[in-house]
């Protein structure tokens, strides 16, 4: 069996005590107490994720800041 390697790409947001951690290619997402351990643990959620569904075509993300005005 061979492996195929995806470079995904993810953010992480600080969420009150915890780090979350999501993929932009797949709605797959996961959490820890840790910016790393977040990461480790959406990696493991995208391997179990992957052994079930297709792999997804990966194009570039690009990220940007969005500024929007909220009534008060």
């Amino acid at each position: 069996m061979n492996a195929e390697a995806l470079r995904l790409t993810t953010t992480v947001t600080h969420e009150g005590d915890w780090y979350v951690a999501r993929c932009l290619q797949v709605e797959v997402t996961s959490q820890g107490e840790t910016i790393e351990e977040s990461l480790e643990n959406l990696r493991e959620a995208l391997e179990l994720y992957f052994e079930d569904a297709p792999t997804p075509e990966v194009t570039d993300v690009i990220t940007a800041p969005v500024e929007i005005r909220r009534a008060t």
